[in-house]
């Protein structure tokens, strides 16, 4: 390959990584960012957990909330990834179905029944995340 092959390539690869990255960037932090979560707040409720998603991109806990009127209201905790939190000792068993927990968890800004998970407590006095 010639010298002028070589630099006609390379600066193809910097006009397109000039392109990708300004605008992957931005994609990739608006995903992770947490804005929905009002993360000033750490909130407790107690329910009965319904199922525990660990699945990638995120792990999901559902779980099923009393609503002081006789009903339950389904709420749902989002969690880190599940190799992260397999490297903590977290697995697919941590949040067995029917077991009765208080989770602290910052609450979604607009009111609605989901957060960011932050600990749990179950009712054995087993912690898991941030439990202090």
């Amino acid at each position: 390959m010639t010298l002028v092959n070589r630099l006609g390539i390379a600066m193809l690869a910097v006009a397109a990584l000039t392109v990708i990255i300004p605008n992957a960037v931005p994609t990739a932090l608006a995903h992770h960012s947490g804005v929905e979560f009002d993360t000033s707040k750490v909130v407790e409720i107690t329910g009965t957990i319904k199922e525990f998603q660990f699945k990638n991109p995120h792990t999901w806990i559902q779980v099923m909330v009393p609503n002081g009127k006789g009903g339950t209201v389904e709420w749902s905790l989002e969690w880190g990834s599940p190799n992260s939190l397999g490297r903590q000792g977290v697995r697919p068993t941590t949040f067995p179905v029917g077991a009765k927990a208080t989770l602290r968890i910052n609450p979604m800004r607009t009111g609605a029944p989901g957060g960011a998970f932050v600990g749990a407590k179950f009712e054995d006095g087993k912690t898991v995340g941030q439990w202090n």
